[in-house]
């Protein structure tokens, strides 16, 4: 594939996702790759930045501190910074990210534009309300007038172009999460002996982690790593000590490498997604990361049925679905410790499973479905 000489990725986030594996991959390819980087949530704070790459290595890295925290903050990003380079092919991935990669298209200082989008959420901000509004006329331009446009799941596809009522849509492609399989440390084949579960993501109700606590703290010697920050985060520390759960449970806050991330996720025996079975949840459109993150470290999985994926991960990835019920959890998180030939066997199927997903074939071909 002839390398793009110019790139600009814009997202929305820190952690690991689709625009961060995207920038590695053109990087390591040896394509000049500019990413902008702006706050997501409240907690990620004030900084922007802004980071620009050639010959495979970092070369210039700027930060913007703006005094407004998301969502605010959202409307400073178009203008952060004030001026990018000219490119040849723009990633958006959210509809504000790819109107600029349009503005820049028309004063022709970008190529081909590409909206990746990373979820999908009927009323975003709830029904009917002003921003929501705005955001759906938003997304709909991007989804009409980018170049192609990239969804995780085939749910999140059907979703949104039923609810813009698109039309001839096919410049839209589905490109799953993936991971770094050649990098990510794997449980070893006695791990369940270490009697630990792994929960990783942002700690926001729908997830569903007080009730990993109230599963948690029915088992005895059975500990609990949970991976992320969010608003909840000083709510669920107040719940761990309510329950007595003292050193079984460790907060690790918002983990910045994610090296560190799948050292941890390799130290545990089995991985928890109890999300909350709500119907606005964006997690039924979406291919979450995390259980990608799972799978590549060979842990076997413990959901509810909620994302698109969770009974084909109950099929073919050694994964079980449990309903949204403490008794039931810590049933399931119990009987996947004690049983170990079982738990190898459900390990194996998680290594099977994740090879499809390796990021390097993900981006390669869909690079070249995106006639970039």
């Amino acid at each position: 594939m002839t390398a793009l000489r110019r790139v600009a990725i814009v997202a929305n986030g820190f952690a690991d996702g689709p625009a961060q594996a995207l920038r590695d991959h053109l990087v390591a390819r040896g394509d000049r790759v500019t990413t902008v980087f702006h706050p997501l949530t409240p907690e990620q704070g004030t900084r922007h930045l802004v980071v620009e790459y050639a010959d495979a290595s970092e070369v210039r890295r700027r930060e913007t501190r703006i005094p407004l925290r998301p969502p605010v903050s959202y409307a400073a990003d178009p203008f952060v910074p004030l001026r990018l380079p000219r490119v040849d092919a723009w990633f958006g991935f959210n509809p504000l990210a790819a109107a600029r990669g349009l503005a820049a298209r028309r004063l022709r200082r970008a190529g081909k534009v590409v909206l990746w989008s990373v979820d999908f959420v009927p009323d975003r901000f709830g029904a009917g309300a002003p921003l929501t509004r705005v955001y759906d006329r938003l997304d709909r331009l991007a989804c009409e007038h980018a170049d192609a446009r990239v969804e995780l799941s085939e749910a999140a596809l059907l979703a949104r172009r039923a609810h813009h009522g698109l039309r001839g849509d096919d410049r839209a492609l589905v490109v799953p999460m993936g991971a770094w399989l050649d990098r990510v440390p794997v449980v070893p084949e006695d791990g369940v002996q270490r009697r630990r579960v792994a929960f990783l993501g942002h700690l926001v109700e729908r997830q569903g982690v007080s009730l990993l606590l109230d599963a948690v703290a029915r088992l005895d010697n059975v500990t609990l790593d949970v991976v992320g920050t969010g608003p909840e985060e000083a709510a669920l520390r107040e719940r761990a000590r309510e329950l007595g759960l003292g050193d079984r449970v460790r907060f690790h806050g918002f983990v910045a490498d994610h090296e560190e991330v799948e050292r941890l996720l390799a130290d545990a025996s089995l991985a928890a997604a109890p999300y909350v079975p709500s119907g606005d949840t964006f997690t039924r459109h979406a291919d979450p990361g995390k259980l990608k993150a799972y799978l590549a470290a060979g842990l076997p999985i413990v959901l509810t049925d909620v994302p698109p994926n969770a009974l084909e991960l109950a099929e073919e990835a050694g994964a079980q679905l449990v309903p949204f019920d403490a008794a039931a959890l810590t049933e399931a998180i119990a009987r996947g410790l004690d049983a170990p030939e079982e738990w190898r066997a459900r390990r194996s199927a998680a290594l099977a499973y994740v090879r499809r997903f390796d990021w390097p074939t993900l981006l390669d071909d869909a690079l070249v479905r995106l006639g970039v």
